[in-house]
């Protein structure tokens, strides 16, 4: 069975957690059963460790964020992130995640991150409910 290649960003790794009956929640559901393959990157990792204890929704400690983290890891392909230049880029700090993208050779980025969408008529950058929308397992 030939699985969709995926890059999943931080807010949608994020929301899932802490939401896991939202879309971005039915996809790491999807991931969880196999439905897709997963790339990561540590930067993008790095970032859900962050994240995770600032959100209170999520309940998570510093402790922990690194923990679910250093799991997410074990489950994902982890790729180093390609060394790009895009100047049409509007966050220049996002550069890590549409590296992950190119070195994974994924068939998508899912994203909720508005600078990152900005580019999807260049890349495959889709948010949670367009993925879900095209294919909802």
């Amino acid at each position: 069975m030939n699985r969709l290649r995926v890059v999943i960003d931080t807010n949608v790794l994020v929301s899932g957690v802490a939401y896991p009956h939202s879309v971005p929640g039915r996809i790491l559901q999807a991931w969880h059963v196999g439905s897709v393959e997963v790339f990561l990157s540590r930067f993008i990792l790095d970032e859900v460790a962050r994240v995770l204890p600032r959100m209170p929704t999520a309940g998570f400690s510093p402790y922990e964020a690194r923990d679910l983290a250093d799991t997410l890891a074990l489950q994902a392909q982890i790729v180093e992130p390609a060394n790009l230049q895009e100047p049409a880029l509007r966050d220049t700090c996002d550069l890590p995640v549409l590296g992950t993208l190119a070195a994974a050779e994924a068939q998508y980025l899912i994203t909720g991150d508005k600078d990152l969408l900005a580019l999807s008529d260049r890349y495959p950058i889709v948010t949670p409910a367009q993925f879900w929308a095209r294919h909802g397992f």
